[in-house]
């Protein structure tokens, strides 16, 4: 899953509106912002096979140490406390964001082959394949995204001051149109480049960019309660 990990980014604001959504965006897709360095370095896995699923390219092979069930929670656990003592987050905000880092692995079960371990690489992996589908793949994520931003809207309003300028009142939703553009081009484009490394670096670009987006336009913004 791509795009549809930002659903939990923009949903988790109407739990907690004054966590960033910048952060927030972050957080859902820590665990491949993780993968994709220790793919690079050897530590995990992916081979790249055109069309392996009708939605992807690639297969994930070994990757115990951020997919896991297990190791999701102890980098959510862990990340919950950076934010409780290096950042004096409050508990609620440092909660949500650790809440986003789970959620990457339960979005992955609906679409991942049978890839997705419990803890180690020898235990049961799980994966629906939603991937085998590549339409009902964009479906599902745009679902998810436009639920999200539906979520988003009804706990955050302009600010007071920006209230009147197109960026504080539909940035948001403008962004959300574009991600499920880039989610097309994701999804249905046929494989360009064989390379793991540049496979790698532009996902891990995407992640920085459209956080640095979301942290952005969220600033134009403020709770409604």
């Amino acid at each position: 899953m791509f795009v549809g990990h930002y659903a939990a980014s923009l949903a988790l604001k109407k739990v907690e509106p004054k966590a960033s959504l910048g952060t927030l965006f972050l957080a859902v897709q820590f665990v491949d912002i993780l993968f994709f360095p220790f793919v690079m370095l050897g530590i995990e896995r992916l081979n790249i096979i055109e069309n392996f699923t009708s939605s992807t390219h690639f297969e994930l092979e070994y990757m115990p140490y951020t997919h896991s069930l297990l190791a999701t929670f102890l980098w959510a656990a862990l990340i919950y406390l950076l934010f409780r003592t290096v950042r004096s987050a409050t508990r609620r905000i440092a909660l949500v964001i650790a809440i986003g880092v789970m959620s990457h692995w339960f979005l992955d079960l609906l679409v991942h082959t049978p890839d997705l371990p419990l803890w180690s690489d020898d235990s049961l992996k799980l994966g629906f394949g939603l991937w085998n589908n590549a339409h009902a793949t964009y479906l599902l994520e745009a679902v998810l995204l436009l639920t999200g931003l539906l979520l988003y809207l009804s706990a955050t309003k302009p600010k007071v001051s920006l209230r009147k300028t197109k960026r504080a009142r539909y940035g948001v939703g403008w962004f959300v149109i574009f991600l499920l553009f880039a989610n097309a081009i994701n999804v249905f484009r046929p494989l360009t480049d064989n390379n793991v490394t540049s496979f790698a670096i532009l996902p891990l670009t995407l992640f920085i960019v459209f956080a640095g987006i979301a942290y952005w336009l969220d600033g134009y913004r403020q709770p409604k309660y």
